[in-house]
């Protein structure tokens, strides 16, 4: 499989109710062969209506996030748990999750990252569930900026939890925490 099959599958997807009041899919988009891969929550306003991740207030920190590490959207591939937006921004379900992580997994197998950061609660309850690391999940505000290791028959993929970006456009002295922790990535481009 590549990641144009799971795309195809995507922008045909039915498996929730979500398909129904999204404008667009938003699979995600980068470096198919990335080191660092960025997952977040679900997609925005902006997302739905342009089909990409993290276009939108928060998009814009995040890519002033990156330039403080010398990365471009063009070195990391980020795509989202869900690939359609909940209305009115709301939390996933965790039906509409099951229904869609499928699609992140093989995100993530076929891109294989060495480092996977994770923004916000949801993508990194996720992502620590799924590389074993549940015996650490704690809340954000816990364990953003801490580095977890997971070893399995592919090597070694490093999980770091970040604030997401969006809680810069609310609380403005949070985009240091952000800048604090993204130097994490210098040393693992």
């Amino acid at each position: 499989m590549k990641i144009e099959d799971v795309k195809d599958r995507v922008m045909q997807c039915t498996n929730c109710e979500l398909y129904k009041s999204k404008k667009n899919y938003v699979f995600g988009e980068g470096d198919t062969s990335a080191k660092i891969m960025f997952i977040g929550e679900a997609p925005g306003f902006n997302e739905d209506e342009s089909g990409r991740p993290f276009v939108g207030r928060a998009g814009k920190i995040f890519d002033e996030l990156l330039a403080s590490v010398n990365l471009k959207r063009g070195d990391i591939y980020i795509c989202n748990i869900l690939k359609c937006r909940p209305p009115n921004n709301r939390d996933p379900t965790p039906t509409e999750i099951a229904a869609c992580t499928p699609y992140l997994t093989a995100q993530i197998d076929l891109i294989k990252p060495k480092v996977i950061c994770t923004l916000g609660n949801y993508a990194t309850k996720f992502v620590m569930r799924k590389f074993n690391l549940k015996d650490k999940l704690e809340s954000i505000s816990r364990v953003h900026g801490k580095v977890f290791k997971s070893v399995d028959l592919y090597g070694t993929t490093e999980i770091i939890p970040f604030y997401h970006p969006a809680v810069a456009t609310y609380t403005p002295e949070m985009k240091d925490v952000l800048l604090k922790d993204f130097k994490l990535l210098e040393e693992r481009k």
